[in-house]
């Protein structure tokens, strides 16, 4: 249990300091204001947004191939290895899943939309603003929780104690 302190802390820094940038921002007060932002935001989304979804598909993908090799060991692996391999899937999965929404949001044709009100511009800002922060902090959590993952298994496999 203690394994998931880290990763859980982690996930808790990265939303502080998203929410400090989004404080150092300050509020937005404008329609045109909040189309300029959600530009900005849009543009550097789309980039942290391809990067997680590859990272996190890359993630999948690995661990199926650390189960594999796990199962070949002659080494027994207690319950613990494969409830942290599970819970690393469980983090990539739901990153990729993440980013895959905030890109959907990002196509959308931001300025082309004339009859809604000035506070829908706001909202979108703030949901997708959270959704960069989010995704972000589900891969930050991810990587701790592959470290610690990786430190059990290469306990287990290293002669000695040099771990």
């Amino acid at each position: 249990m203690t394994n998931r302190i880290w990763p859980g802390l982690t996930f808790l820094a990265i939303c502080a300091i998203g929410s400090g940038a989004r404080y150092a921002i300050g509020s937005v007060y404008s329609a045109a204001e909040a189309i300029q932002l959600l530009e900005a935001l849009s543009r550097a989304g789309l980039y942290l947004g391809s990067a997680i979804a590859t990272a996190s598909a890359t993630v999948l993908a690995l661990m199926l191939t650390l189960i594999g090799m796990l199962r070949r060991m002659d080494k027994d692996f207690d319950e613990e290895a494969y409830r942290n391999v599970d819970l690393v899937a469980k983090l990539a999965t739901a990153s990729l899943m993440m980013s895959l929404l905030v890109l959907l949001a990002f196509v959308l044709p931001v300025g082309e939309f004339e009859e809604l009100p000035a506070t829908w511009y706001k909202n979108l800002y703030e949901i997708l603003f959270a959704g960069c922060v989010l995704m972000t902090a589900l891969i930050a959590a991810t990587v701790a929780m592959i470290y610690l993952t990786l430190r059990r298994v290469m306990e287990k496999i290293t002669p000695g104690e040099d771990v």
